[in-house]
């Protein structure tokens, strides 16, 4: 199927993860349902938040959709061109999980293999897919009462994720590069500097700091922001920093790249939820419950 096939295939119909070359649907047709991200467009979730973990060199590390029920992340990695590079890397990151203390086991899913490690009352769900020379791989952490719910909605998050591969060459499993959108991006630079002036001044590093919230990406053309859609997450994004969430397993088997840990969820915020966003798979999952 293409852009210009009779058969087309579009966002909204749960049959993805979608590479971006194959779709009909245009990402900006996506503004409002997915973040992009650059590599991975990723919907967002009806009353989660968009939130985005600092490395200790205050550095974005990791972009989450955090819910009521648990945070997941999305990333991209260049795969050779021939699939089976996910059967690789589950027996590898199911015994790096296991060398590191989880309780370990590999289930079947959607589309094959997950691996599934508890610790200390969390449960994080890798899910992956090979795709036209990439892998895409979902992760779901949170607690494991509600585990089974969150693995359906990492299902339903994955379904309607979107990969834009590009054509640069990279080396099998190096991660795809991360492209902020701008309003997040000005956050991001936003919070580092109150850790820079934290630090000058001789003060602890907050533990979560956070940058006001600016305008709505997208607002000086045409497309406008819908309450509790991707835009408007990304304008209310809370940026945190290193060494924010705890009690997790070291997870190392995706072939000695710069891959981030899995890590338990923060305490959920105060604030009440927000309205649904207009992601199609995440409205059904929701409305199944």
């Amino acid at each position: 199927m293409t852009k210009n096939g009779s058969d087309e295939l579009r966002v909204g119909q749960a049959l993805g993860p979608y590479d971006i070359d194959a779709l009909a649907t245009e990402p900006h047709e996506l503004e409002n349902s997915h973040l992009d991200l650059g590599s991975v467009l990723v919907p967002v979730v009806e009353g989660g938040q968009v939130t985005v973990e600092m490395s200790e060199a205050h550095q974005p590390q990791n972009v989450y959709l955090v819910t009521p029920i648990g945070r997941i992340s999305v990333s991209a990695f260049a795969a050779p061109k021939s699939p089976g590079t996910w059967r690789e890397v589950v027996r590898e990151l199911a015994e790096s999980l296991r060398d590191g203390g989880a309780a370990t086991s590999i289930e079947d899913g959607h589309w094959g293999r997950e691996v599934v490690a508890e610790v200390e009352g969390a449960t994080h769900r890798f899910i992956g897919v090979d795709g036209p020379r990439w892998l895409v791989r979902c992760v779901g952490s949170g607690p494991s009462e509600s585990a089974e719910d969150l693995a359906r909605l990492s299902r339903a998050v994955l379904a309607e994720t979107v990969v834009r591969r590009g054509s640069d060459p990279h080396p099998p499993r190096e991660p795809l590069p991360i492209v902020l959108p701008p309003v997040l991006a000005d956050q991001v630079a936003a919070a580092q500097q109150q850790i820079f002036a934290e630090a000058e001044a001789g003060a602890e590093t907050p533990a979560r700091p956070q940058a006001p919230a600016g305008e709505v990406a997208g607002s000086d053309d045409e497309s406008e922001a819908v309450a509790g859609g991707a835009l408007d997450q990304v304008a209310h994004a809370a940026v945190y920093g290193e060494n924010t969430y705890t009690d997790a397993p070291a997870e190392g088997g995706s072939g000695g790249h710069d891959d981030p840990s899995v890590t338990a969820d923060p305490d959920p915020e105060d604030d009440a939820p927000l309205p649904p966003s207009s992601g199609s798979a995440m409205q059904r999952f929701f409305r199944r419950r």
